[in-house]
């Protein structure tokens, strides 16, 4: 018996399907697909979310010092001219950050090779390239979803049976974190 189903495509266009699908199921918590698909996608994203469970609280804390832009009420940077050149004047913070140990680190780059970058664009200004932002999906792994499942020692995904597609009568499922 195959270990995993081939789904009809060649092994670069089935492995960028199913890194999308994991995206998109672990970015929105559903999606809905065929029988076949959902069920790859599932072991994928079982073993992600595994991973996250285990390595959640590998982390320390650590303050650093960062320079931030003053702004102006505007929002804009302050500037301020030296030698007939404009500078921006930077106001040092002390932040407190996350460090990943080693196997949060190992943790992440794993999730890394599977998921896509995910952009998200602000409903009001649907289109607009300039309130675009970068979603951390495994930020989101670690701080959102992980904590859900803690208790959990397994089963994170739900197949539910929609019916028949209507073009081909494939069975169309529902795919969505517990």
């Amino acid at each position: 018996m195959a270990e995993y189903r081939k789904l009809g495509k060649t092994s670069s266009q089935r492995k960028a399907l199913l890194r999308s699908q994991v995206t998109m199921l672990l970015l929105n918590g559903r999606i809905t697909t065929t029988e076949a698909r959902a069920k790859e996608v599932k072991k994928i994203a079982e073993k992600l979310i595994a991973l996250a469970v285990k390595e959640k609280d590998n982390f320390e804390e650590v303050t650093v010092k960062a320079k931030v832009p003053q702004k102006d009420k505007d929002g804009k940077r302050v500037k301020e001219v030296k030698d007939g050149k404009k500078f921006t004047v930077f106001d040092e913070v002390e932040k407190t950050i996350k460090k990943d140990l080693p196997s949060r680190l190992h943790a992440r780059r794993q999730m890394l090779k599977v998921f896509y970058d995910v952009k998200e664009v602000p409903k009001e200004n649907a289109g607009r390239k300039r309130n675009t932002r970068k979603v951390d999906l495994c930020a989101k792994m670690f701080d959102e979803v992980a904590p859900k499942y803690v208790n959990r020692k397994g089963g994170f995904t739900r197949i539910v049976k929609v019916g028949p597609r209507k073009g081909d009568a494939a069975m169309m499922v529902i795919l969505e974190l517990v």
